[in-house]
């Protein structure tokens, strides 16, 4: 295993993820950086669902190995929407800065105990020979009253930690890549990739 390919076309996705796997002995290549372009439609029900549909689609084309993500924010009150459709709310065009005023507009009046939310990621690995494993990781908060920070991408400026007293967008880099959902999820995917580095 000397290179692996995540796919994604999301730069500050891939650029967390360098810096979680930085210690493993593999070059990692985006979609784009490997020469892959493909339409994967993604029509799973759940989180893993969707990362595994987009990695093995990936690695049947290449014959590699393939990282995939589906993450995405659940809003209690609003029955756990965006949910799996959190990249395409309100239309995949939309700037983040109107989805996160839409969700606070939707909110408005709800108390803080009523605006609870978590960030879920589902991280799948389809390996060439078949095998597929997935790891998931969650951070829990609310959501906060108006954007609040630079350092976070997507929902982030909205989503508040109480633990933290802030949002992710407000945590300095390597705090939020160690707490963070996707933060999570990959390290534990980690764990999954040096044993099959070490078995190699």
């Amino acid at each position: 295993m000397k290179r692996l390919i995540f796919a994604t076309g999301n730069q500050n996705k891939m650029r967390e993820i360098r810096e979680i796997l930085a210690d493993l002995p593999v070059e990692i290549l985006s979609m784009k950086e490997a020469g892959i372009e493909a339409d994967i439609v993604e029509d799973g029900k759940t989180f893993e669902e969707n990362a595994i549909i987009k990695a093995k689609a990936i690695m049947e084309l290449t014959g590699e190995l393939v990282l995939a993500d589906d993450s995405g924010l659940e809003i209690d009150y609003l029955n756990k929407e965006p949910g799996i459709y959190s990249a395409r709310y309100m239309g995949e065009d939309t700037s983040y800065r109107i989805k996160n005023a839409s969700l606070i507009e939707r909110l408005a009046g709800v108390p803080d105990e009523k605006r609870t939310a978590r960030f879920v990621c589902a991280i799948a690995a389809a390996f060439p020979d078949g095998t597929v494993k997935t790891t998931e990781g969650v951070i829990e908060g609310r959501i906060g009253y108006e954007e609040r920070g630079e350092n976070g991408f997507g929902y982030d400026p909205i989503f508040y930690v109480p633990e933290f007293g802030c949002t992710t967008a407000e945590l300095p880099e390597e705090q939020k890549n160690a707490v963070s959902h996707r933060g999570k999820a990959l390290e534990k995917m980690r764990e999954i990739l040096k044993e099959s580095v070490s078995a190699e």
